[in-house]
């Protein structure tokens, strides 16, 4: 590189500096010494073994950290419950798009002492789309297949699962704060690993993109497990995706820890995946009072 070029380089550099403003640069060099602080084994290229790279996750938690903090204002309730180790994070799931999961990692990274990195179990459909398939692995995120996320607790990882799937993310306005119908995989992975599971419960991302119907068929026809009609979306085009700027509160309960060996009977798992529901219930009714407002806390 030419000794002209670098003085460019170094004078853009320093212009973006002064335009960034300070309160963006703490926090980026915030989001830096908290992701220093978290033990991930990396190889020679930045990547750890389940292709988390953590410079690219500082990249995308930045916007991710400005979410939580300037435009759902996220306040959280007793993380410091979350344990040491392996771990699953339980937790309910709405709002059209991931935004609770971003938020629920954000909340660990700026929050949770010391800081974690919330593995996400994300759909099997994530790895078809374009750009994002990559960028959530490099994030940490990994199809939510039981071996992946068995892999992920060997490693004494935290592991995020959203047991209501799709069910819960594109269920319309008038099912909110009621959950869907759980899988049972996250109790019987949690028996087989020793693994204490943490109900989560999040208020605010049931009210940030109210959907009114979802297509299904056309969802399934375009690849994707359903297509929602919002108030926003497709009426407003790519805008009509945007959440609207509610108040987040994430609460974590006490952890769970059962005993089993994970080859019960349905019935037995079901006792147990009702424990869990029973405490993200519970999450949600203690957010839900504590708030004055959809849109203010």
């Amino acid at each position: 590189m030419t000794e002209k070029r670098q003085g460019w380089l170094s004078a853009l550099s320093d212009l973006a500096g002064a335009v960034v403003p300070l309160s963006v640069r703490e926090l980026e060099a915030e989001i830096a010494d908290r992701l220093y602080k978290v033990p991930t084994a990396v190889n020679e290229y930045g990547f750890d073994r389940f292709g988390l790279s953590p410079d690219e996750a500082r990249k995308t938690l930045l916007p991710a950290a400005l979410l939580y903090k300037h435009y759902f204002r996220v306040s959280t309730e007793g993380i410091d419950r979350v344990p040491s180790g392996r771990v699953l994070l339980i937790a309910n799931h709405a709002g059209q798009l991931p935004f609770d999961a971003s938020m629920i990692s954000a909340a660990m990274i700026l929050e949770a002492e010391p800081p974690r990195i919330a593995r996400g179990m994300g759909e099997y459909w994530i790895p078809q789309l374009p750009f994002v398939s990559s960028r959530a692995h490099r994030m940490g995120t990994m199809v939510g297949t039981p071996e992946n996320c068995r892999a992920l607790l060997d490693d004494e990882e935290c592991v995020m699962v959203f047991p209501e799937g799709v069910r819960g993310m594109n269920k319309t306005y008038d099912q909110r704060y009621k959950l869907q119908r759980f899988g049972t995989g996250f109790v019987r992975l949690a028996l087989q690993t020793g693994t204490p599971i943490v109900p989560v419960g999040v208020v605010g991302s049931e009210e940030q993109q109210p959907g009114f119907a979802r297509l299904d068929g056309l969802g399934k026809l375009l690849g994707a497990p359903a297509l929602p009609l919002t108030l926003g979306f497709p009426w407003l085009g790519p805008l009509g995706i945007l959440p609207m700027p509610v108040k987040y509160w994430i609460g974590f309960g006490e952890p769970l820890r059962f005993e089993g060996t994970g080859d019960e009977d349905d019935a037995d798992i079901n006792v147990l995946v009702d424990r869990v529901r029973a405490g993200i219930d519970e999450q949600l009714s203690r957010g839900r009072a504590q708030r004055q407002g959809v849109f203010t806390g």
